[in-house]
């Protein structure tokens, strides 16, 4: 038999190599996070809506009057940022770790290495999916919450930056959690135990220089202070804390979250055992 003329020569089909960003991967995944929440919106979106006007009706309506206004803020209008940032942490923080834990419990985690995706598409594609579903949530607990209170908007850019920077770091503390979880138990104990206590003991519904030492001062390193300070400044125009503190603060979280999110995803972290 002669041999088969090179240009007829069948060449297996090779695997795709990818250069530089793979953003239809990244596109993919972060697409997969947002459909998550988006399918069961009544739970995703409509739920912390509800919890939040209970809060609403709680302390500002059936208190009002009894209530002063805090430093010549009316006090529904110095509650409601906090409400809507503590749905935007929730919510973030839920969206992630919910998102891996359950793929660890449906033996799904292989779909998340084996794609051509690497550590940095992955982590973006989890946190801004994550970030996602706490700015919609944020989005529309603020728009619940107006016809209680007409809330005005002293600097948006501290809005904006405090709102979606506390989105990403608690979407990335949602991945750590997630990874490191191997039962719901685990989960409900970051919860229960961190996520809970830092958001209420915060200054959500109160101001912190209000409060005895030795918590007057503690407050002050809780980081959910410095985010939810800076949010409600963006709409008040008056900060408790350094509003440069907070500023520098939430880079800084950021950015070190995202460094320990690529190594969890790097070494394999409780993904390759």
């Amino acid at each position: 038999m002669k041999d088969m003329p090179a240009a007829d020569a069948v060449v297996p089909p090779q695997p795709r190599d990818y250069h530089g960003f793979n953003w239809g991967g990244f596109a993919t995944l972060y697409a997969r996070e947002v459909r998550r929440f988006w399918k069961v919106g009544l739970q995703t979106l409509a739920a912390p809506v509800v919890t939040a006007l209970l809060y609403m009706m709680v302390f500002v309506v059936a208190v009002r009057g009894a209530s002063p206004p805090i430093d010549g803020t009316p006090f529904a209008v110095f509650v409601a940022p906090g409400l809507i940032m503590m749905q935007i942490l929730n919510n973030a923080f839920a969206n992630s770790s919910s998102s891996l834990l359950q793929a660890k419990f449906n033996g799904l985690i292989g779909d998340f290495m084996t794609p051509p995706l690497s550590p940095v598409e992955q982590v973006l594609a989890f946190s801004l999916g994550a970030a996602t579903r706490g700015v919609a949530v944020g989005a529309v607990t603020l728009l619940a919450i107006l016809p209680f209170t007409a809330l005005p908007v002293a600097h948006i850019w501290a809005v904006l930056y405090f709102g979606i920077g506390a989105a990403l770091i608690l979407g990335m503390v949602g991945i750590m959690a997630g990874l490191w979880a191997e039962k719901f138990d685990h989960m409900a104990v970051v919860t229960n135990f961190v996520i809970m206590p830092l958001t209420f003991l915060s200054g959500t519904f109160y101001m912190v220089d209000r409060l005895p030492e030795p918590f007057r001062s503690a407050s002050h390193y809780n980081p959910f202070f410095y985010l939810i300070d800076g949010f409600r400044y963006g709409f008040i125009g008056h900060a408790e804390g350094s509003l440069l503190a907070g500023v520098g603060m939430t880079a800084g979280l950021v950015i070190a979250m995202a460094f320990a999110c690529l190594w969890m995803f790097e070494t394999g972290y409780k993904l390759k055992s």
